[in-house]
């Protein structure tokens, strides 16, 4: 499958509102952050203008190249990049990880163990920032990751929730298909 409209999309978009809460929310100077299933690099540009430094991770090499088209070499001093994916890759330690609608592409079998890594790479005080998709969601029985709302709940038992958004509504999606989403947008601190 190929993400080529999807990034066309996106490209040049503002960052994600669960994003931008993390960061409203971050209370120290800029640190290292992780942005799971990166895309374009809407979130990746807003963290390094912020100046974090940041490992930008997509499975498409095309999202790496079309985020790296984007940097001045101010920024690119700040930026890894590593095309794989997300679920494969042992996450080094980061003070906050971004994953704006990417886990639900997490085959279901790898994401148990996927969340543990998140949970093990952020120090207490660490912040995620991301999406996870219901059990109503159009997508639902695409082999994705769907989560129902106490799943959810008891993902982030441990964690202290900051934000736990639940929508659904008729919609379109980035590439203009109409979808009928249930999404859960979710930030927590790790304690």
């Amino acid at each position: 499958m190929s993400f080529s409209d999807y990034y066309h999309a996106t490209q040049g978009q503002p960052p994600r509102y669960t994003l931008l809460t993390a960061l409203e929310l971050w209370d120290g100077p800029p640190g290292y952050a992780l942005d799971l299933g990166c895309g374009a690099g809407r979130d990746t540009l807003e963290l390094l203008r912020r100046g974090w430094h940041v490992l930008a991770v997509d499975a498409e090499a095309e999202a790496l190249a079309r985020l790296e088209a984007q940097l001045d070499d101010q920024h690119r001093s700040r930026l890894q990049s590593l095309c794989c994916r997300f679920e494969a890759l042992p996450l080094p330690a980061a003070d906050l990880i971004n994953a704006s609608f990417a886990l639900p592409l997490c085959p279901p079998a790898a994401f148990p163990d996927l969340w543990q890594a998140i949970r093990r790479a952020l120090a207490e005080g660490g912040l995620f920032a991301g999406h996870l998709l219901g059990e109503r969601d159009d997508w639902a029985n695409n082999g994705i990751t769907i989560l129902r709302r106490q799943q959810l709940e008891h993902l982030l038992a441990d964690w202290e929730v900051m934000m736990l958004e639940e929508k659904e509504e008729d919609g379109v999606t980035a590439k203009g298909r109409n979808k009928h989403w249930h999404l859960f947008s979710v930030v927590a601190r790790s304690k």
